[in-house]
Parts: C-alpha cells; structure tokens; sequence
C-alpha cells in the first residue's frame, strides 16, 4: 500500500511510537552510560539496525533516527566533533532502510533533534549556539529524506519554539515534546499546557510530553495539555514508577537496594527494579486513548514488549503479537486439557 504520510496516519488514528534506544542499546551493551551518546550509529550499525526493527515489528508505526544527542556539543564533549556529520546521516539511513523492511506499511521515519543542555535563558550567544545546531542537523534530515522531526525532551519552552522554527523553515512537519521537571513547570516559567498550545498555534504538528516522568506523574500534566491545545498530542512516558514524592526518574529511591550505588540516585543505571509492568503500562495506554491522545509511546527504558502492550491496550495487532503472552498451554498456570493435573495443583506450592 501506499505510505501515508503522519498527519493522514494521526486523522485515521493512533500513531504507536516507541523510542528507548538509549537505555535499550546501553542494556545490550553498545553504548555508554553517562556521556549517552548514540557512537552506535558508526561503531555498530547492525546493532542499531536490530534494535530499530524490534521496535518496529512491536508495534511502533516510526523509525526514530538515534540522533539523541549527536549534536555539535555533545560530540565536542567526547573528543569526536568530526564524526558530527557522518553519524547523524548514517542513523537515519539505517532506520530508513529498517522502515523498508514493515511487511504492511512501510514505517514513518523520524529525524531526531532534542535538548541540549547548553541553552541559558539569560544567554544569547548560547541561543544562537542551539539554533546552528538545529539548523545543521534539520538539513541533513531533508536532504536524507526523513518524513517528519521529532524535537523532543525540552525543559525550556523558549529552546522548543527555536527548534520548531528551525523545522519549519525546512520545510518538515514537526512533532514537539517536552520533558517537565520535579518543579512541575518548564524551566523558564512556562507550564507545559501553555508551551504546548503556543507551538501548535507556531506550526507544530504534534505537541505533548516525553521521558522523565513515568505514567503516573505525566498523565494530570497530559490531561491539562488535551484539554487547552487543539489538534494532535503526544505522550510517551518513561515505563517506571514514579510517584508525587518523587515525579522523575532522576532522584527516584529504591528503598530495597542492599547496595552501594556509584552515583547518588537510581539513575540511571539502577533503576531496574522500579519498572512498571507491561500490564500496568497498558492501564496507562487505554486511559491515554481515553482522553484522546493520537500520539501514543513510551521512552527510556522501554523495552519492544512494551511497546507490543501499549499498542494492542488501544487494539492495535502487531506484527508481533504472534508472540504475545498465552499461558493456556504452561505446564503450572494453563488449562489446557492435555496438561499433567498433578502439576497443575501444585501451581500454589511452586
């Protein structure tokens, strides 16, 4: 069939992404904790290759180009400026040769710009500085051919608007998400539902939240942006268990750690143990669908079943769901007729 572009996917229905890269790929061992950088695009293409299917063929309708944090700066901070160019063009030939591959649709590519962590409020070359780093990396994702940008993870209202302009003025549909902090509002004072409303009325295709917050904490925040912008939102929630106390996964405890832990806090290398389940992500995705979120996913620390749950909450099959869980034939929890009932009855004992 012909690919259908975002905005008619969004005007027929749910759109399902799946992002995570970054902690799924670290996981399998193919990129660094800490400087996060995606080096993986260069270093192990295959490897990135693999993780963009899995997510894919778990439901996601877009291939993320893993360009999350490939900007000037952060390159810069490693000592590998020179590869700036190469790794970010390469990561979106990769997830468009993946994109291919969808045996019923080809999937949506996605370029991949984000936060910086370099932008002041109160310094304007600093602004000026993040606008050339979008603009550079928005003209490699025209010139590859992407189908949409993806600008996501902003804490300052102000950085959002100048990464939306600079994917206006190439031309290229824009989705935009924010990442809210524990003080519960961007920080250059902006609540997330006015930032939100201000980029659909400057253009955005897409508005909405992304990573930090696990579903809990995000979904009031998701309620107020459904109810004051017009049009398509996003969420994607990071699938952990963050409460009221402690909203974000930065500074999330886990009380029955018996350990040490190299870093103050859980993140971002122990958080393991403060997952939600698939069950409960999928709680989450019906209650999304329910107030009328079109762009529905999950960030760090999904992993590609998560995804699958999130996709067939809102009754989405996958190309996967083949493998989804049926417990009828296991040989302690089933009820299949054939099954040995001694083994069966000792299921409580087990």
């Amino acid at each position: 069939m012909t690919k259908r572009t975002l905005e008619q996917r969004l005007q027929e229905g749910k759109v399902i992404v799946g992002e995570g890269y970054l902690f799924e790929l670290e996981r399998r061992g193919y990129l660094q904790a800490g400087s996060f950088v995606p080096e993986v695009a260069l270093e192990n293409p295959e490897a990135l290759k693999q993780t963009y299917r899995d997510y894919m063929l778990a439901g996601s309708d877009v291939v993320l180009a893993f360009t999350y944090n490939a900007n000037r700066e952060k390159m810069r901070i490693i000592g590998k400026e020179d590869l700036l160019e190469p790794l970010n063009r390469n990561a979106i030939r990769l997830a468009k040769e993946v994109a291919k591959e969808h045996p019923y649709e080809e999937a949506l590519v996605a370029g991949n710009i984000s936060n910086t962590n370099i932008f002041d409020p109160e310094d304007e070359q600093s602004k000026q500085q993040v606008r050339e780093m979008f603009r550079e990396m928005v003209a490699w994702c025209k010139e590859e051919g992407v189908d949409f940008v993806n600008g996501e993870t902003f804490y300052y209202h102000e950085e959002a608007m100048i990464a939306l302009e600079e994917i206006t003025k190439a031309g290229l549909p824009a989705v935009v998400t924010l990442g809210l902090m524990a003080e519960n509002i961007l920080r250059d004072g902006y609540t997330v539902e006015d930032s939100c409303a201000t980029l659909k009325e400057h253009g955005a295709l897409v508005v909405g939240m992304n990573c930090f917050r696990g579903p809990a904490t995000m979904q009031p925040y998701i309620e107020k942006i459904r109810e004051k912008v017009e049009g398509f939102v996003a969420a994607l929630p990071i699938p952990y268990r963050t409460t009221e106390e402690n909203p974000t996964f930065f500074n999330l405890p886990d009380g029955g750690c018996s350990c040490s832990l190299p870093t103050e806090t859980t993140f971002p290398t122990a958080l393991d143990p403060l997952y939600h389940n698939r069950y409960e992500l999928a709680e989450w995705a019906k209650e999304a669908d329910g107030i009328g979120v079109n762009y529905l996913g999950l960030c760090c620390g999904a992993s590609p079943a998560m995804i699958r749950s999130v996709a067939e909450a809102v009754g989405i099959e996958t190309v996967q769901s083949r493998y989804s869980p049926d417990m009828h034939k296991h040989f302690l929890f089933g009820n299949e007729e054939s099954l040995n009932k001694n083994n069966l009855e000792y299921r409580t004992k087990a």
